[in-house]
């Protein structure tokens, strides 16, 4: 089982328009409700794949009941920590002339520290159930920084590895417990550690640099149709996936991060974990809902997925 941390949870409404006109009615018959929220988001691709997944996170209001029942929907075994506020709902309106999408969120979860600890006691009891620990995604602006380092910890002392994505100062918290993989994407990376990288090869180097300064083992950054580039205790690889014609490109770094805990999980090096993760994120991008992935995609795609060693 591969258990998933989504403190900030969301549900997706996806709107699809030729393009967004300001100011015009426009009109569409092609809207899609799904998860929301980084960490549900990879619980969505593991039961895409088959992989028995349970997803927590804080819940509120109506919008997090419909969010438990989207999830069910999935085969997806949900945790919820109830707590005040409201789940939020991101409006998304997919453009399908241009491929821009464009978010408008609304809701915010209201959490004290009585339902901080509880999330933290449930916890110390799923993690010792899981094999490997996927926590993803923003932290509601009442939880303390800390909460993704304290998570790390407990994992820790199980003997579960675990794997962060996210950005701000929760993240720079999080790196200093040095969880087993640590995944971002470029831009994120550079900003929430003020790193700059001007190419592909200054990349690598301030990628390098701050691997051994915080003292990681694994840092995995997504570039979009640019690939993944991954440092690994096996080694550095540049991994690249045929680009495809996007329906929703949401959750494709949600994917990355699923499969490499799914793959790694199964006792597979970092070579075929990441020819895995490659040929996934392409496939989920193929999808109308956030994190779908169809395995014929995959298997089309795995062909023409390249793993090149760095160093």
């Amino acid at each position: 089982m591969i258990l998933t941390v989504c403190p900030n949870t969301a549900i997706d409404k996806i709107y699809f328009i030729e393009r967004w006109t300001p100011g015009i009615p426009m009109r569409t018959n092609k809207m899609t409700t799904c998860v929301g929220g980084k960490g549900l988001n990879s619980s969505v691709v593991l039961s895409q794949l088959g992989v028995d997944t349970v997803g927590m996170g804080f819940f509120a209001g109506k919008v997090g009941q419909e969010l438990i029942e989207v999830l069910k929907e999935y085969g997806i075994k949900p945790d919820p920590i109830w707590v005040d506020g409201t789940t939020r709902i991101s409006h998304v309106i997919a453009e399908e002339d241009t491929n821009i999408h464009s978010h408008l969120i609304v809701g915010e979860l209201l959490i004290n520290s009585a339902q901080d600890q509880e999330f933290v006691k449930e916890f110390e009891a799923r993690v010792k159930e899981a094999d490997w620990v996927i926590m993803a995604g923003t932290m509601p602006p009442s939880l303390s920084i800390d909460f993704y380092l304290r998570l790390i910890k407990i994992a820790q002392k199980s003997g579960v590895p675990c794997l962060i994505d996210s950005q701000k100062d929760y993240m720079v918290k999080a790196v200093e417990a040095k969880p087993t993989i640590v995944k971002m994407n470029k831009e994120e990376f550079e900003w929430t550690f003020s790193v700059e990288a001007k190419d592909f090869n200054s990349l690598v180097e301030v990628a390098k640099n701050f691997k051994k300064e915080k003292g990681i083992d694994n840092l995995i950054i997504t570039m979009s149709k640019d690939g993944i580039l991954a440092l690994t205790t096996d080694g550095i690889f540049l991994v690249k996936a045929p680009e495809q014609k996007p329906v929703n490109a949401a959750g494709a770094g949600d994917s990355v991060s699923s499969t490499l805990a799914w793959r790694l999980s199964l006792g597979e090096g970092w070579k075929s974990a990441l020819h895995w993760a490659g040929a996934v994120s392409a496939a989920t991008v193929l999808t109308k809902r956030t994190g779908d992935v169809e395995m014929k995609d995959v298997d089309r795609i795995m062909p023409d997925v390249t793993v090149e060693k760095l160093d």
